[in-house]
């Protein structure tokens, strides 16, 4: 007679060793104005306790763990299912994990039916974009248990009505709790099953017949199936940038649009397309694909240029962030910015586009190299960065 396997213990853990101040936001930028946790992740573990422990939690974007680590220290819960967009998120989720001793209480997933079947309830940092908070709800609603319960929560000032109708697409009931410091938290039930469940809404594709290109757009990703004023205006310049170049990166590609059009462009240079957000990197797969670009762009999931190796690429194209969360701040740009000069080979070019009032230049003349203004608009400056012979000090 075979028995069943025995499932391997999970050592007890302390709450009252669990402390959300000790959470930190490392790899991602941390500054003292940025915070790994606030007071909507206590508001949304606060709501959803009547409901835990349960064997079946799924978390979505959890900022830095604050939610999956709280479930787990808290309320004792094991094999949590976890999204996160952000792999900046699912570093700092890691080792805060590995910190106090909780790496075994979760495991990550991409946003589908692998992370959500059977999910009887789950806890929700609210996006503030209403395209990839529809996509959640439909992944939820279709692949979910029926008797799942959401628990999404956010800041008030950037919650909006229109998000009670996004919920009011998928599921029957929505409840809205009280405010609390400064933060709320929406309760959907009863979800609405797709009618065609097969048939995946997203993503979303739209033809830029002035570009020749088709672009296709999940729902956290930039400007959706839109093309962003920034990456219009550095396309201009495609012809112009390091002629001979052999391998280029699309830095935070986004959707793919500069990849995409620089492949067309120049048939002879291999493309590497490169983005933190899942979302963004599946979106400009199907760019790609759907551009038949799929066998000379190679899109990569990364934190800047991680897995990228020194002076491995002439020419690099980056259209930068310049907020993380909803802080204006120019710590991810200057990151990437540093990453690009490591990146670059002596004498390889960085092409940025940016809002002229950041007034990035003397920082990309310090980081990588001389920087030269190659154009200018009402809002926007172009300019070209050339890789000096050694690193900056």
């Amino acid at each position: 007679m075979i028995s069943d396997p025995v499932a391997p213990e999970i050592p007890a853990f302390d709450p009252a060793a669990f402390d959300f101040a000790a959470l930190r936001r490392f790899p991602d930028v941390e500054a003292s104005n940025l915070f790994a946790v606030d007071a909507s992740d206590r508001l949304i573990l606060d709501e959803a306790a009547a409901s835990l422990p349960t064997e079946r939690l799924v978390v979505i974007e959890d900022r830095y763990g604050a939610l999956t680590l709280g479930a787990a220290a808290l309320f004792g819960v094991t094999g949590i299912r976890v999204h996160q967009d952000a792999l900046s998120g699912e570093a700092a989720l890691a080792l805060n994990a590995d910190k106090l001793g909780l790496a075994d209480r979760y495991r990550s997933f991409p946003l589908g039916q692998e992370l959500l079947s059977g999910g009887t309830l789950v806890l929700l940092q609210l996006p503030r974009s209403l395209a990839a908070l529809d996509e959640v709800a439909d992944a939820i609603a279709r692949f979910a248990d029926p008797a799942v319960v959401v628990v999404a929560g956010g800041r008030l000032k950037h919650m909006t009505p229109a998000m009670n109708e996004v919920f009011a697409r998928h599921f029957e009931r929505l409840q809205v709790s009280p405010a609390r410091q400064k933060s709320r938290v929406l309760r959907a039930t009863g979800p609405i099953r797709a009618s065609e469940p097969a048939i995946p809404a997203w993503p979303h594709v739209s033809r830029h017949e002035d570009l020749g290109l088709n672009v296709c757009a999940h729902g956290a990703a930039f400007a959706g199936t839109t093309i962003d004023i920034g990456t219009r205006y550095l396309l201009e310049f495609l012809d112009r940038m390091k002629p001979g170049a052999v391998r280029a990166i699309d830095l935070g590609c986004g959707t793919g649009v500069l990849a995409a059009a620089l492949a067309q462009r120049r048939p002879g240079l291999r493309v590497i397309a490169s983005d933190q957000s899942a979302a963004a990197v599946a979106s400009a797969r199907a760019t790609m694909i759907a551009n038949g670009l799929a066998d000379r762009v190679t899109v990569v999931r990364d934190d800047a240029l991680g897995f990228q190796a020194d002076a491995s690429s002439e020419l690099i194209l980056l259209n930068p962030p310049f907020h993380i969360g909803s802080s204006v701040h120019a710590g991810i740009a200057l990151k990437l910015f540093a990453d690009a000069a490591r990146v670059l080979r002596p004498g390889g070019e960085l092409w940025t586009v940016w809002n002229t009032h950041l007034g990035y230049r003397p920082a990309l003349t310090r980081l990588v190299g001389e920087t030269h203004q190659v154009g200018r608009n009402a809002k926007f400056t172009v300019t070209v960065s050339v890789r000096r012979q050694s690193p900056a000090a």
